[in-house]
C-alpha cells in the first residue's frame, strides 16, 4: 500500500511541478516588463480560473492528501517509536583524565 501511495505521490508531485512552471504570472503582460501594473489592482486583473489553475488546485490537494496517508503509514507500518532518533546508538563516551 505505502509504495503505491508513494508512486502517485511521486507523479502528482512532478506533475504539480510541471503545471505550476507553466502559468504565466499576474503580471505577465506588456506593462508588467516595465515595471507598471495592467490595472490599479493590487494583483493585476482579476481572471476567471482557467483549466491550468484547476488542476494546480486539484494537484495540491492530491499532493496534500497523498502526504498526510504517507505520514500515516509510515507511523502505522513501522516498528519506531514515532522518534527519528530512536533507533540510533549512541558512542561510548571516553573517560580520560584532564592533564
Amino acid at each position: 500500500m505505502i509504495i503505491l501511495v508513494t508512486i502517485v505521490h511521486v507523479i502528482v508531485c512532478l506533475f504539480l511541478i510541471a503545471v505550476v512552471l507553466l502559468q504565466s504570472g499576474a503580471s505577465a503582460d506588456l506593462a508588467g516588463a516595465f515595471g507598471g501594473m495592467g490595472s490599479q489592482t493590487a494583483f493585476g486583473p482579476r481572471s476567471g480560473a482557467n483549466l491550468l489553475t484547476k488542476l494546480t488546485t486539484w494537484a495540491a490537494i492530491i499532493f496534500m492528501l497523498t502526504s498526510f496517508t504517507l505520514a500515516v503509514l509510515s507511523v502505522r507500518g513501522g516498528n519506531s517509536n514515532g522518534s527519528v532518533l530512536g533507533n540510533s546508538k549512541s558512542l561510548p563516551t571516553q573517560n580520560t583524565p584532564a592533564k
